[in-house]
């Protein structure tokens, strides 16, 4: 099954607001989901896709079965992911854990390019 996720930045909103989103989208399941983060970019993709895999965890009934393949549109984190390549340190346990969920899900995890990730792309509709 195919899942997506990323991030996206608001615009236009107060010093205190949160502006970044957290996004992720299964089509094929009709799920979409965004919330507000306060966090920088790279910070916001990890969340994105740590979020993603913990709904997956949370509903396994759903891809019981089912090949994941998940896309993101961020190279670097999914070089990090992929090659184990280094990474910032404050972002060294957000790694670890999506690597821990690599391990127990042996999902395959690709990049595309921005403007074809429905996690960002179909945001508002």
């Amino acid at each position: 099954m195919e899942c997506f996720f990323g991030s996206y930045e608001r615009d236009g909103l107060g010093v205190d607001s949160k502006k970044m989103l957290v996004c992720f989208s299964i089509p094929k399941a009709g799920i979409a989901f965004k919330a507000p983060f306060d966090g920088e970019k790279m910070h916001t993709e990890y969340a994105s896709l740590l979020t993603l895999l913990e709904f997956i965890e949370l509903n396994q009934k759903l891809f019981k079965g089912k090949d994941l393949k998940i896309f993101g549109d961020n190279m670097e984190l999914v070089k990090q992911i992929n090659i184990t390549r280094t990474c910032r340190y404050e972002f060294s346990e957000l790694l670890k854990k999506a690597l821990d969920y690599k391990q127990k899900y042996n999902f395959s995890l690709g990049w595309i390019p921005s403007d074809r990730n429905p996690s960002t792309t179909q945001l508002f509709d």
